[in-house]
């Protein structure tokens, strides 16, 4: 009877010393173990978002630069009056500047034979990695993080000629035969994206390379037009 008294005792003192250091320190590791696994995915996702995110935004950057230089390089040399020698002024394989007679001195009014209103001299550039529109009033910003602008002019012969081969400016004696025009850009993001060094070289639509390997650790994408200049060479 006394036996079963101590066992009682001995079997009541051991169920109430709780967790030995062993067992904790397994607990932390174990525990550790699960949130370092837990934050690792957690970065990893947050990782996969800022990429998707800078390739988005580079995306929508470079669409939009694009779909405003293709809808006012088509306008140029609009000239329903044919008094305002619209066209192109200059035409340099990183620039151009052209002219358009689509309004008055007043907005909404008619074209009235010059081209001296807003928005009728329109020249599209790079600086400084920005593509800038100016219209006399100084650069104002289309798009930013833009690596290269490359401006081919073609004539109107069936297949077209290359009016400024090797990325020179078209003579001024040729500006008046230039009929369409190829324009490539190259964009990148806006913070490093990749895990490896991008050695990639960017290349227009006739082969001739406008960026060399960067070497560094930017997402870029190239994106190329063709537009016809309805109104030259009318």
């Amino acid at each position: 009877m006394e036996m079963k008294h101590k066992q009682k005792r001995i079997s009541l003192r051991l169920s109430n010393q709780g967790f030995t250091m062993i067992e904790l320190l397994v607990a932390m590791v174990v525990a550790l173990l699960a949130l370092g696994a837990i934050y690792s995915t957690f970065l990893n996702q947050q990782k996969s978002y800022v990429v998707q995110q800078e390739t988005a935004a580079m995306h929508q950057n470079i669409r939009a630069a694009m779909f405003y230089m293709q809808r006012e390089i088509r306008m140029a040399g609009c000239d329903p009056t044919e008094n305002a020698s619209a066209g192109i002024v200059t035409a340099d394989a990183t620039s151009i500047n052209f002219t358009e007679d689509v309004r008055g001195d007043v907005v909404g009014s008619n074209s009235d034979g010059v081209t001296d209103d807003p928005n009728e001299n329109i020249t599209y550039a790079l600086s400084a990695n920005n593509l800038v529109r100016n219209t006399g009033g100084g650069n104002q910003m289309v798009a930013q993080n833009i690596d290269a602008l490359d401006f081919v002019y073609l004539d109107g012969s069936s297949p077209p000629n290359v009016l400024n081969p090797g990325g020179v400016s078209v003579p001024a004696g040729s500006l008046d035969q230039i009929r369409s025009v190829e324009i490539t850009i190259v964009a990148r993001t806006d913070r490093v994206t990749r895990a490896s060094k991008n050695n990639n070289a960017y290349f227009n639509q006739r082969g001739m390379q406008i960026l060399g390997p960067q070497n560094d650790n930017f997402s870029r994408r190239r994106l190329t037009a063709w537009i016809k200049c309805r109104n030259l060479g009318l």
